[in-house]
């Protein structure tokens, strides 16, 4: 049977949107129809923090309990006005040396991908052409560990940072851990910042090494909390803020308040679902606008 479609205008683009109560998360009945308003919604405190950065998306086609699959390459069916950039592929799995990846500029572009059910949105801690202007670290707890010790390590990595005059935000993964991120000046390059990010990461698990892992051994992390520095690697991606995440209910990658990662530390955890996370911007605007301002050069 053929996809049942409507044509719409997006900022003078048309679109062709397909299966509109296409059903992705079960559990709560979320449709594709709801992913699209989500995003739209959403896009202008999102599209900032996507704006000039190579996008991977994870695609659900057919919901959240189905097969999934990563998608750095531009697909087939790409629209003409959608901006796509040839770049190297550091670490690819499949051996190539670029890969034309789309870049979300606008409106358009994000209903598209929404369209597509990328509901998952990841991107590097560089823009295209550039040096990071972005370190992120994330909290990621082994069982059964979990998003309270996040919270911990997260107050612990925040006063260690401010010694070195690096301010960070955090914001939850929309699964089960958290990441800090810190804008800074972009002047540096990927291994520069992961060579510091590492050597944060240790420092703290000498200090606490009864809840604090910084090695990648998997075997490490029960009850403690994992600090993947390697994220500022230039072939990572992390989940963007505000980016949907593929679990059994629809929960989000949110911004929080310093105030509420304490509160979190206590024991008071919680995911956000769009609707909330909607309502929260409407409350606090983007919490994250500081990391689009950048920030300093790394004490090397």
């Amino acid at each position: 049977m053929p996809a049942e479609k409507i044509r719409v205008e997006v900022q003078g683009r048309s679109l062709d949107l397909s299966n509109l109560d296409k059903v992705l998360f079960p559990e709560a009945g979320f449709t594709k129809g709801e992913v699209i308003d989500y995003y739209t919604r959403i896009a202008p405190v999102l599209l900032p923090h996507l704006r000039d950065r190579a996008l991977t998306r994870i695609r659900f086609p057919n919901g959240v309990d189905d097969k999934s699959f990563f998608e750095k390459n531009a697909p087939a069916a790409t629209p003409d006005w959608v901006r796509v950039e040839t770049l190297p592929a550091p670490g690819s799995s499949k051996a190539r040396e670029t890969v034309d990846y789309v870049v979300a500029d606008d409106l358009p572009t994000l209903v598209w991908l929404a369209n597509l059910a990328a509901l998952e949105l990841h991107t590097p801690q560089w823009r295209v052409g550039a040096e990071p202007d972005l370190m992120v670290v994330d909290l990621d707890p082994g069982a059964p560990a979990a998003l309270p010790q996040c919270a911990q390590v997260a107050l612990l990595m925040r006063d260690r940072l401010a010694a070195d005059g690096l301010d960070s935000f955090p914001k939850t993964s929309g699964k089960k851990g958290m990441q800090l991120c810190c804008p800074i000046a972009g002047k540096q390059s990927a291994d520069v910042v992961s060579d510091y990010a590492h050597r944060i990461a240790a420092e703290l698990e000498r200090e606490s090494p009864k809840t604090i892992v910084s090695k990648m051994a998997k075997k490490l992390r029960p009850g403690k909390v994992f600090i993947d520095w390697s994220q500022n690697n230039a072939a990572k991606t992390t989940v963007a803020p505000y980016s949907l995440r593929a679990q059994a209910l629809p929960s989000v990658s949110t911004p929080l308040t310093w105030e509420e990662v304490t509160e979190f530390a206590s024991g008071s955890v919680r995911r956000f679902s769009p609707a909330e996370v909607l309502a929260r911007v409407d409350t606090y605007g983007d919490l994250l606008a500081p990391l689009l301002k950048g920030g300093p050069k790394l004490p090397v």
